[in-house]
């Protein structure tokens, strides 16, 4: 994981080991914003966000606290969660592309 700063040490407890992801997602929610000024005229290939890594590490540990301990990174399962993050307004700010004018009738989407 390019850029991601690992820093095991001891919890609270003093007894369980833990490890702490940082990295500095400055540049990548930088790029997003310039991104957005983009106008994407195709529907394939569509380039939709760039997450940092550590948001990755964050929505996955979040899945195995919920119990879904056989989810694995980059997994089709994990990209549809992926995907649905992606269309929370909480992490809005993470997708490059532009909310556009959508008429008519959209099967399959949630």
């Amino acid at each position: 994981m390019s850029g991601v700063h690992l820093r095991p040490h001891f919890d609270s407890d003093g007894k369980s080991l833990a490890i702490e992801h940082s990295q500095d997602c400055a540049p990548i929610l930088e790029w997003n914003r310039e991104a957005r000024r983009d106008e994407q005229h195709g529907e394939w290939g569509r380039h939709v966000a760039r997450i940092p890594n550590v948001i990755y590490v964050k929505w996955l540990h979040e899945e195995h606290a919920r119990g879904n301990i056989a989810l694995r990174l980059f997994s089709a399962e994990f990209d549809q969660i992926v995907q649905r993050k992606l269309r929370d307004p909480e992490w809005a700010y993470l997708r490059t592309d532009r909310p556009r004018l959508q008429a008519g009738w959209t099967a399959g989407i949630a």
